[in-house]
């Protein structure tokens, strides 16, 4: 009589032995000389016993070491619209997928409402410490009477509930990988790392949620979570959300003018840098281009003085004397609604927080310091805070009307984060929040603000030299449709969610 086939867990991959009868599994196995057995990905788990099944082969499945967990929850609210509709479409996709929304429209909820429909020993990777902190914190809020764990910042707990960092989930990849029925990637764009993904890869996890505003990476790696993750099963923007569960909102760009000395040395810096580009045959429209540009800078004093034009050009567009006069006046209009300030430099930072006595965060500054300074802002101590990119992701920023970009990437993922940092409706229902984006004229700043705002980037020729009014500007939404089709078999045994 014939042994029944085995799966089991081997450090983030399947051994299945005996070969079980039919061809259904030969697509995912792969034969390993050094075990005489039959290997097959961790990810593979969910299509291989779904094709075993199909098949009616039998099965002694010893590699899922995941199990029930009663979630009984002790913090409930009314799911906004779009979360219930979230919801339905990822567990309508079989409980894997994508949901893409805005910062500040309830993500962490939504993972919630998730984990009540599915009822399995969960992992939460996050990108940051702070962010560990909160989930955990709403997490033993919401399930007091269910062990929650973390994994990071010197915590290795073992928990049916457990909420990691990136780095910590990726280096224990191997261990984790048959111990959740339940992965939720939050800021989910950080998965397709070299370094992240196997996070997804090592796992056997049948069900998987990403969370993110902008799925989107530069290096075009976005691609891949629909493989790790799944496909993209709902998405709304901040448009469409505005006045329901986020603030109205608009967004305004102020175009400054460069002091003749300032025009004069920056056209004098772009043309060394362009001259050395030309020469050398590199194109800074893509990450390839920046890469070539960089290793050309450190071969040759060329390269290195194009390399040191290139950042004082960028300086000079940053901290133009024009861009701080238009900040005393928006700080004077705005006064004393709660405004947070942001800059893609430190350096800008440290000179806003000393010539208008403003608090400062950045990258340097303690975690103690930075609780202090948010706590006075969120009680109206602090009126006004200044930023670079730190504040971006992964910090809960108390509730401020008004965002200052007065520099920044050409990230649409950023635009939407900083935006989001004044979306809050807080205890204001009919709340107004204001995004002004201060770009220095007639430089490479025009085209940044134009990718970041997804706009198609514009030469030389066709960018606006004139000095415009402030004027409102939005992103276009787009609308995803529902998509991947429901497994039913698979979820057949798991709890409705609730219409």
């Amino acid at each position: 009589m014939a042994r029944t086939p085995t799966l089991s867990y081997d450090r983030g991959t399947l051994i299945l032995h005996p070969p079980p009868r039919g061809k259904e599994w030969l697509d995912f196995a792969t034969w390993d000389d050094r075990v005489e057995r039959f290997r097959i990905p961790a990810m593979q788990y969910r299509n291989l016993v779904l094709a075993l099944r199909a098949a009616g082969t039998e099965l002694d499945d010893q590699a899922k070491a995941f199990h029930d967990v009663e979630l009984i929850p002790k913090l409930e609210m009314e799911p906004y619209p779009h979360q219930q509709e979230a919801l339905t479409a990822w567990v309508g996709a079989g409980r894997m997928g994508l949901v893409v929304l805005p910062t500040a429209a309830g993500k962490t909820y939504l993972a919630q409402m998730a984990m009540q429909a599915t009822k399995r020993s969960t992992l939460i990777m996050v990108p940051t410490l702070d962010l560990m902190h909160q989930w955990y914190a709403h997490l033993v809020a919401a399930f007091p009477d269910v062990e929650i764990g973390l994994l990071g910042g010197g915590s290795r707990d073992q928990s049916p509930i457990l909420v990691s960092t990136y780095d910590s989930a990726a280096i224990h990849a191997e261990t984790l990988g048959n111990q959740y029925a339940l992965l939720i990637f939050d800021e989910c764009h950080h998965l397709p790392s070299d370094f992240n993904r196997v996070i997804a890869e090592y796992a056997i996890a049948p069900y998987r949620l990403g969370l993110t505003a902008t799925p989107a990476r530069a290096d075009g790696k976005h691609e891949d979570l629909h493989t790790l993750i799944g496909a993209e099963v709902y998405r709304k923007s901040a448009e469409e959300l505005a006045g329901n569960t986020l603030a109205k909102h608009k967004a305004v760009q102020i175009m400054v003018r460069l002091s003749q000395n300032e025009r004069d040395r920056y056209d004098e810096l772009i043309h060394l840098r362009n001259q050395f580009l030309q020469e050398a045959k590199i194109f800074l429209g893509s990450v390839q281009g920046w890469q070539r540009f960089v290793q050309a800078s450190a071969r040759s004093k060329a390269g290195r003085r194009a390399m040191l034009a290139h950042r004082e050009a960028r300086a000079i567009a940053f901290g133009t004397e024009g861009k701080l006069r238009v900040l005393a006046d928006l700080l004077a209009t705005h006064y004393p609604d709660r405004t947070l300030i942001f800059t893609d430099d430190n350096a800008t930072v440290y000179r806003i927080s000393q010539e208008f006595l403003i608090p400062a965060i950045t990258h340097q500054t303690g975690v103690k310091e930075r609780h202090d300074i948010l706590a006075k802002f969120k009680t109206g101590d602090y009126r006004t805070l200044v930023a670079s990119r730190v504040l971006n992701e992964g910090v809960d920023v108390p509730d401020a009307s008004v965002a200052i970009v007065l520099s920044g990437t050409g990230s649409t993922r950023e635009h939407i984060q900083r935006l989001g940092r004044v979306l809050r409706k807080g205890k204001t229902p009919d709340k107004l929040a204001v995004l002004y984006e201060v770009v220095a004229e007639d430089t490479n700043e025009e085209n940044v603000s134009r990718r970041r705002r997804g706009q198609p980037t514009l030469t030389k020729a066709q960018q606006q030299l004139e000095l415009v009014p402030p004027s409102l500007y939005a992103v276009s939404p787009t609308t995803m449709p529902l998509a991947a089709e429901p497994l039913p078999e698979w979820g057949a045994n798991l709890p409705e969610t609730q219409e």
